[in-house]
Parts: structure tokens; sequence; C-alpha cells
């Protein structure tokens, strides 16, 4: 062991000028782990984590982290005893991201459940403070989950990875639907406010000037119903929709680039849409309920509620779903199971919770 320690010691002596250069393959191995908006808010924090991403890519970290300690603790009185990982890796660009994960990576099961064990995520601590950190997000679905032999374990690592996602894009819109109101209840608008309607009439498919519309689909999707169909379109994360195109909820496309559903006629030229991450799966999912002309019913009961008690009643508002698959009223059976079996209700005041003062906006 001394003998080891001691030619190592040699040998970066004799390669001081050197030390700078890694391997472009280590380079483009560090810059992906570091640039996911996974791990963004857990530098620093997690350690153990860094070090367990590092090293399943081939790479010593402890020896990586070391050598860059050496190097800047012999430049201009650096002392990295009081740097950051961030710092110690400040040639690597940690928040340089692709919003359509475009640089992400697929990470395996067993470290997505360490990020959430590091993290202190689980399920039963977001049912008591109702409260889930959407730094937690995943990109893709993990190939593992499928040959996870324990039912309860699987859909409970399908719940964690979805969660997160759903529960953000509902607080967006929740944040919209709060501006919305706010500048209906004005005399006079600013011109930055009639250009955020003009963008919001757009987005909802909708002519400039049917406020009515606007407020009856600018609204949330239950978080439970969202979850259940998810399940029941991916099977709890094991199709190959959502492991090969990151589909949560099966939805069709006719122009886009999809994936063809084995067995189907060779004539037919639909396919099932293909997101490059799964939050965009969930946003396109929001859109279709909020904009389809098949989901009217959805829409209408849904404004009863809020106009009632404000509340969103996941269970009501299934029975409204008949059309999203062709078996119907079977489909919304198979639903309202999945939502009381497992409880699913339990997330529907579930929100974001305030690491930052971006996400506070989001409350």
């Amino acid at each position: 062991m001394v003998k080891r320690t001691k030619n190592k010691n040699i040998k970066l002596k004799q390669n001081k000028n050197n030390i700078f250069r890694f391997s472009a393959i280590s380079l483009l191995v560090i810059f992906s782990f570091f640039t996911l908006p996974t791990l963004k808010n857990f530098l620093d924090k997690n350690l153990n984590f860094e070090r367990s991403i590092i090293s399943n890519a081939g790479i010593n970290f402890d020896q990586e982290l070391e050598k860059r300690k050496k190097i800047l603790d012999g430049q201009a009185e650096t002392k990295t005893k009081n740097l950051s990982l961030k710092n110690i890796f400040a040639d690597i660009d940690f928040f340089s991201t692709d919003d359509e994960g475009q640089n992400s990576i697929r990470f395996d099961a067993r470290t997505i459940e360490q990020l959430f064990k590091d993290t202190n995520y689980n399920l039963e601590k977001v049912r008591e403070t109702k409260l889930v950190n959407i730094g937690n997000k995943i990109d893709h679905l993990p190939k593992e989950i499928k040959s996870i032999d324990s039912t309860k374990k699987r859909k409970r690592l399908f719940i964690q990875i979805v969660l997160p996602l759903i529960v953000e894009e509902n607080a967006k819109i929740r944040l919209d639907r709060k501006e919305l109101f706010r500048i209906l209840g004005k005399n006079i608008n600013t011109q930055k406010e009639k250009n955020w309607l003009k963008e919001k009439f757009k987005q909802y498919g909708l002519s400039d000037g049917d406020f009515y519309s606007l407020k009856v689909r600018m609204d949330e999707i239950p978080v439970s119903l969202a979850l259940a169909q998810a399940a029941k379109e991916t099977g709890w994360g094991t199709s190959r929709f959502a492991q090969e195109g990151n589909a949560l909820f099966g939805q069709w496309t006719w122009n886009g680039e999809g994936i063809r559903p084995a067995g189907v006629d060779k004539d037919a030229k639909h396919k099932v849409a293909r997101f490059a991450v799964l939050k965009a799966s969930v946003r396109a999912y929001q859109r279709n309920l909020n904009t389809h002309s098949s989901y009217i019913e959805f829409r209408k009961e849904r404004a009863i509620q809020r106009d009632n008690d404000e509340k969103l009643d996941s269970l009501k508002l299934v029975n409204y779903l008949d059309k999203y698959a062709e078996t119907g009223q079977q489909y919304i059976d198979v639903l309202k199971k999945i939502i009381k079996q497992n409880s699913l209700t339990d997330f529907d005041d579930v929100n974001v919770m305030p690491t930052s003062n971006k996400t506070k906006k989001l409350i």
C-alpha cells in the first residue's frame, strides 16, 4: 500500500504539466453526468450519489477529486477545503441543460433509488407533508423497472418518478390560472398583459377574447387521475412505448414522430407519440385533456367542481374519459380501481416543495 502511494506521488510530480489533460471520453462522460437537471439541486449535498454516478461511468471519483484538489492547492493560494464540488470541477458547466432532454441520460433503477434515498424522497413523507421536491425529476424510466419482481416495489418506483412531473406541470397551470384571474379583475390591462393573454389563447387553441373558454380550459388535471392513466397506459412503466418513447399516456400522432403499435394494420397511419423526456409527455397529456373536443364534458364537470368548492374530484371526473380508450366504460372502471387500490387521491393536494425562490412562485 505504501509503495503504491509513493509511486503515485512520483508519477504526479513528473506529470504536473499534464494533469489537466483528461481523455476526451472521460471529459464527455463527466460533462454528461454533471449537466443533468436531475443532479442540479443535489451537488455538494450528496457526495455518495455523485461518487456512484462517476464510478458507474468507469471513473474513480476519489482519484479524480484528489487530482483536482492538488491542482487547485498549487494555484494562487487557493484552498480546496473551502471549495464546493462545483468550484472544484469549475471547467465543467454544471448547469448546462437541454430542456428537451437531448443531453439527458437514462439512469438504472438502482441509481434512481439511491438518488431518492439520498434526498430523503419517499411516498410516505410526501403523503405526510403534502410536498414534493421537483428537483427529483427523472427524464427516462429505467429499463430495469420491467424486471422488478415485487409489484409493490415497481409501483412505488413508478409513482416516485412520475409524481414530481405531474405536480410541477399542475403548479405551472395553477400559476397561469392565478395570473389570468388577476388580469381579468383589472379594468385596464398593460400591453404586457395583453400579449400574455394572446399567447394563452393560442396555447389553449382558442380565439382571442374567448375568456369563458380559457377559464374552463386553463386548469389542472388531478394528480391521482394522471397517475392512474399513466399506470394504465404503460403497465406501471413497463410498456414498449414508455421505454422507447417516454410515452406515459399512449397518445396517438398522425403527423409526428412516433412508435408503430405491434400488430396494427399496415395501412394504419397513426402511431403512439414519442417524446424526448417524460415531462414532455405529461405536458402533452394535459394539453390533450384541456383542448381536445373529445373531453368537453370532462372540462365542464371540472368547471362545475371549481364553482362549488374549488376541489377537484378525480373519481367523478374519470367518468368523462370514456372516449380516451376504445374500451370506454371498462377503461373508466379500471382507472377507478387503480386510484382506489393505490390510494392515489392522497397526492391530489401535493404541492411543490419551496426549495428556491423559483419554486416558491409555483406554490
